[in-house]
Order: C-alpha cells, then structure tokens, then sequence
C-alpha cells in the first residue's frame, strides 16, 4: 500500500472505527509488519485530540518460537504485569485498535495442548480486561492489514508482488476506502444493518430454526428481552464506533440451553494458529454432544474442552449471502472477513449488550437469565447460498427470514 492510501485507511480506522475523543487514551495492539500503519493511525489519533496513544506490538513468528521452545509452565506463567499493562488504559478509558495481519497456519505442527493450556492460562488472567470490550465499556474496533504469508495463501497462483497487492486492494474494498467517500459509504451502509437489526427486534423471535444442502438442521433459542445488533454500536458513554470493519452482519444472544441440533462449516476456521476444515457439531440442550472435523480436529477439541462455556454458543449472526465479501468469492482464512461472507455462530462467551439492561448485570445475573460464560469467544462460519431460516415466534408461529441465503424480510 501507497503512503497516501495508508494514511486514508488509518483515518478510517481511527474516526470511523474507534472514534477517538479529545482528550482520550487510545491502545492501538498490532503485529510488527502493520508498522506503516500503526504510524499513520498513531498521527491521526493525535491530530483528532488523543491525549496519548499507546502501541503493543506483537510477532506471530516470536510466538511459535516461544511455543516450540518454552515449557507449558513457562508459557502459562502471566504475570501480574502484564495483565496490568492491559487492563490499567482502559480502565483510564482508553479506546482500543487492533490492526491483525495474521498469518494462516503459523502453529502448524506445534503442540496443541501446549497452545490450548496457554490460551487458557492468557484468557482467564485477563478476562477483566476482555469484558471491557465485551460489554462496551469503551470503544473499539478491529482492522485488517495485508501480509505477503496470508496473501499467498489466499493467491497462490499469484507471484509474491501481485498476491500483496491483490490482497490489500480485497482489504481496502471490503470497507469501502475506494468509495468516493469512504464515511459517508459506511453511514449509509450501517443504516442498512440498523434497518435490518429493527425489522429482527420487533418480530421477537423466540427461536431461530436454520437448514441448507450441508446437513445443517439448527434450532438456536433467544434469551429473554434479546437484542439484535449491528454496524456502529454505543460504548457506555454513548459514543459511536464501528467495532469491526468489514462488517456485514447483524447478531444476538442465544439461550444457553437452548441449542439443538446439528450444524455443518462452511468455511475453515483458523485458531490457535491452525486451519480446521470441514467440521460439524452436534448440540443438546445447549451443549456440543459431539464432533468431528476433516482437519485438525484436536484443535475443534481443544477449543470445544477450553473451558465449561466453550461448548456452548454465545453469538448467533446473520450474514446473507449476496453480501459484498461473499460475491468477492475470496476464502481469506481469517475470520474477521469470512464471517462477513457467512451467517456464523460463536462458541463462548455472549455479548451483554445483546439483552435488555445486560451491560449493568454482574455475572451471576447474567448467568440467571442463560447468558453464557466463558474466557473464550470464537466465531465459525456455517452460512450457505441455501441458507434457509425461519423465525418460530413466541405462539409456535412460524416467519420465513432467510431464503435461498439471503433475507426476504
């Protein structure tokens, strides 16, 4: 990417994504290749009043050498410090940027329950500093950056030059920088998402019941007082920002308890740094009873076993079909954009914003209602050009959502 192109996306990021205020903290967390980038958002956030901005930068390729050299206690050793050096700027009220460039299957070969016992030991150490995020008490907002790694796995054919390029033009595509007006585009376009997030409140399904040619026949129960949500958001303070970008999707908070039935991916899945395809999950009463996966399942397994919450579902997300990253028809094996090609489901820890008054509850009242709990929150893909969905209201009544991948209300 150009300097004038990165200083457009950055100021995207910065005032469209976290919205930075006058006089506020801003944590921008980023791998060492996306060092253009971080410089350009740094500035912009000190020439829309940052008081001070503050850089973690990270290496995948230091991780696995920590990962294949250090003992599962050294790794799992977090120190107090460290999760200070987290937690201390947002309880400052301290926005967040993550700028992610990862690379797909950099843990490959590596032991797995030496990643999972990390992982664990990481995620429960700074859960405080999760919840942050979690329940809006600040701003954040995730971006995406090209790598040559990634780009050659998404452009194999393609020599080294045309893969990064290629790579980084999806990237800017896929937030809209090529609009003549990039914000004015993502004010439009998260009208659209609110207009669907209204449409999905007022009917107040109980239940959602989601079938395609894969196998998938899913029936996933709404708490109580739901809320569907999408596009920008509000932090605690009421304002404004746009917590990942791409984004496509509109979302809620499933019943813990109420999940039954059996869904099939539609796209791999990248954690803990490895890809896991072709995988389906068989749910009762909330709970995955049983799975299986073409690769890599000790992976599914030990994101499955990461903890109690983490075998049962804390997201439900719409994506139709027709959306712009899915008609891209890219795999980019991350995430943050191909669960804004495919309607997806987390496994993990819910969202408190999804239910009425859910930001002020403690835990255990969230806990009473059939939120679910966990130190983890991991999003899959199961979306399909066949996706059919039907809204089964509260009197057993049945409406059509999805047909043929995409809303028809």
């Amino acid at each position: 990417m150009d300097k004038q192109i990165i200083e457009k996306y950055a100021e995207l990021a910065v005032v469209e994504g976290v919205n930075v205020q006058k006089g506020q903290k801003m944590v921008i967390n980023a791998p060492i290749n996306t060092s253009e980038m971080v410089l350009a958002c740094t500035k912009c956030a000190y020439e829309h009043g940052a008081s001070e901005v503050i850089v973690n930068y990270y290496d995948d390729n230091l991780a696995r050498l920590h990962y294949e050299y250090q003992s599962k206690e050294t790794l799992c050793d977090i120190k107090d410090w460290q999760v200070q050096q987290k937690l201390q700027p947002l309880e400052d009220g301290a926005c967040v940027l993550h700028i992610i460039s990862d690379i797909p299957g950099i843990l490959k070969g590596l032991d797995a329950d030496k990643i999972n016992a990390y992982s664990v030991a990481k995620s429960t150490k700074m859960k405080k500093a999760s919840e942050y995020t979690m329940a809006n008490k600040v701003q954040w907002s995730i971006v995406g950056y090209p790598n040559l790694a990634w780009a050659k796995k998404v452009f194999p054919d393609l020599s080294d030059e045309e893969a990064l390029n290629k790579l980084g033009d999806a990237i800017l595509k896929s937030v809209m920088l090529n609009e003549k007006d990039p914000i004015e585009a993502w004010e439009k376009h998260n009208k659209a998402l609110h207009d669907h997030v209204e449409i999905m409140n007022n009917y107040n399904f109980k239940a959602l019941h989601f079938t395609n040619s894969l196998g998938t026949d899913l029936t996933v129960e709404l708490v109580k007082n739901h809320i569907w949500a999408g596009g920008a958001e509000k932090d605690v303070n009421g304002t404004i920002f746009n917590p990942n970008m791409p984004t496509e999707e509109i979302f809620c908070m499933p019943y813990k308890y109420g999940v039954n039935g059996t869904v099939y991916s539609s796209k791999p899945l990248s954690y803990n740094g490895v890809l896991i395809d072709g995988f389906h999950l068989e749910f009762k009463d909330g709970k995955v009873v049983g799975y299986e996966a073409r690769e890599n399942e000790d992976a599914l397994k030990a994101l499955i076993e990461f903890d109690e919450g983490s075998s049962y579902l804390g997201e439900v997300a719409l994506v139709p079909y027709h959306s712009p990253i899915s008609l891209s028809n890219l795999l980019y094996f991350n995430t943050l954009y191909d669960e804004n090609a495919s309607c997806h489901l987390a496994l993990g820890r819910a969202y408190p914003m999804n239910v009425k008054g859910g930001t002020s509850m403690s835990q255990e009242e969230l806990d009473a209602i059939g939120s679910n709990d966990s130190n983890t929150h991991v999003d899959f893909m199961f979306g399909t050009k066949d996706m059919h969905i039907v809204g089964i209201k509260e009197d057993g009544s049945e409406v059509t959502i999805f047909n043929n991948g995409d809303f028809v209300i």
